[in-house]
C-alpha cells in the first residue's frame, strides 16, 4: 500500500536528485504552478479533464468517476509505462490529495510500483510555502549587486554562480528582466512559480554564510518580493557596479536583441513616454520606430533610467556601499571575484 506523506517530510528528504516528484495533474494545471523540479505525468489530459468536471457539476460525483475511470482505464498501459522508466524512489501529488493521485498511487502500487503521496497535495505545499515566507527565517548575509542598467549585473551573478557561490536570481525566477521592457522575450512568472521557486532556493542556501543576489524593487514584473527577502535586502551589502555609458548601452543591445521585437518596444516605451522631457521623448520614438536601438538606449540612460536609480541608490548609507568601478562586465567581475576572496565585500 502507498505510503502518505507530509510537504516537510517530502522537502526535508537530504538527496533531492534521488528522488522523482511527479505532478498527476493536468499539463494546463502544471504550467501554471507545481512544485520545483517535479515532472508531469498526469492522469487526465486538459480536455479530459474539462470533461469529467462538467459531469460532476452537471450530473453528479459518481457519474464523474465513472466516466474518469473510463478515461482512465484505456490509458493505463501508457501511464504505468512511464513511471517504470523512473528508477528512484517516488512522490505523486495532485490538487488536493485527493483521487486523481489517489487513483494514480494505487493503481502503481497494485503493479508492484511503489510510491509515496503527498497529502493535501500541493495546495497543502503552497500553504507551506506561504506560511515559510511570512514566518521563517533566512539566516545568510546578503550581498547586493547593484549599479545603472547595463552594468551586466544578472551576468555577473552567472558568473559567480558558475564559480560555485550561492546565488538567488530573481530575475531569471520572476520571468522579468525588472524594466519596463523585462519582460520583451520572457515568459514572466506568476506570484506561486516565484514563491515555490524563491523558498526552494532559499532551502538550498539556509547554511551559507552569504547568499548574492540583484538589487530589485519591491516588484518584478508579475510578482512581489515577500518581506522576508526584500527586508534583508535594504539591511545587505550594496554593492554597486560602475561601468561607462558605451559599454552599458553596448551590454544591453546584446541582451535584450531589440531588433528582434520593434513593435513590443515602441509599445513598452508609450507606458514611460509623459515621464520624459517632451522632446527627448519624441527622438527616442523616432529612434525605435527607424530601428536606431543604440541611440534609442543611450537616450533612455541618460534621460529616464539613471536619474531613478540615482534617486533610489541614495538612501542607502555610505558604510553600507561598495563601488566596483571596471572598464566592461568581464572586469567588473574579476573584480567582485576579487573581492570576495580578500573578505572586501563584508562576506
Amino acid at each position: 500500500m502507498f505510503h502518505d506523506i507530509t510537504v516537510s517530510e517530502l522537502l526535508s528528504k537530504k538527496d533531492k536528485e534521488s528522488h522523482t516528484i511527479i505532478d498527476v495533474r493536468s499539463p494546463k494545471e502544471f504550467k501554471e504552478a507545481t512544485i520545483p523540479n517535479s515532472i508531469n505525468i498526469p492522469v487526465f489530459n486538459d480536455e479530459e479533464r474539462a470533461e469529467v468536471g462538467t459531469i460532476y457539476k452537471q450530473v453528479g460525483k459518481e457519474a464523474a468517476m465513472d466516466r474518469g475511470l473510463a478515461i482512465f482505464s484505456k490509458k493505463l498501459p501508457e501511464f504505468i509505462g512511464e513511471f517504470k522508466k523512473i528508477e528512484t524512489p517516488m512522490t505523486v501529488f495532485c490538487w488536493r490529495g485527493g483521487m486523481r493521485s489517489k487513483t494514480a498511487a494505487t493503481v502503481l502500487d497494485l503493479m508492484g510500483i511503489r510510491v509515496n503521496r503527498l497529502s493535501g497535495g500541493i495546495r497543502s505545499y503552497r500553504r507551506w510555502i506561504v506560511n515559510y515566507l511570512e514566518t521563517g527565517k533566512f539566516s545568510p548575509k546578503l550581498l547586493v549587486l547593484n549599479g545603472y542598467t547595463g552594468t551586466g549585473k544578472t551576468y555577473i551573478l552567472q558568473k559567480l554562480k558558475e564559480k560555485g557561490y550561492p546565488v538567488i536570481d530573481l530575475e531569471q525566477m520572476a520571468g522579468h528582466r525588472g524594466s519596463i521592457f523585462g519582460q520583451i522575450g520572457l515568459t514572466p512568472s506568476n506570484q506561486k512559480k516565484f514563491d515555490s521557486a524563491l523558498v526552494t532556493e532559499m532551502l538550498e542556501y539556509e547554511n551559507e554564510p552569504f547568499v548574492f543576489i540583484e538589487g530589485e524593487s519591491k516588484r518584478i514584473g508579475r510578482v512581489y518580493l515577500p518581506d522576508i527577502i526584500y527586508d534583508k535586502k535594504e539591511e545587505g551589502r550594496q554593492i554597486f557596479i560602475d561601468l561607462p555609458l558605451e559599454e552599458r548601452v553596448k551590454n544591453i543591445i546584446e541582451e535584450y536583441e531589440p531588433w528582434n521585437y520593434p513593435e513590443r518596444f515602441q509599445e513598452a516605451f508609450r507606458y514611460i513616454k509623459r515621464k520624459i522631457h517632451t522632446p527627448v521623448a519624441k527622438q527616442i520614438e523616432v529612434h525605435l520606430e527607424e530601428g536606431e536601438f543604440t541611440q534609442a538606449v543611450r537616450l533612455l540612460l541618460e534621460y529616464y533610467y539613471d536619474p531613478r536609480y540615482e534617486y533610489s541608490a541614495s538612501h542607502y548609507p555610505e558604510s553600507q556601499k561598495t563601488t566596483v568601478q571596471a572598464d566592461s562586465v568581464d572586469d567588473a567581475f574579476n573584480k567582485v571575484l576579487e573581492g570576495i576572496q580578500q573578505s572586501k565585500l563584508g562576506a
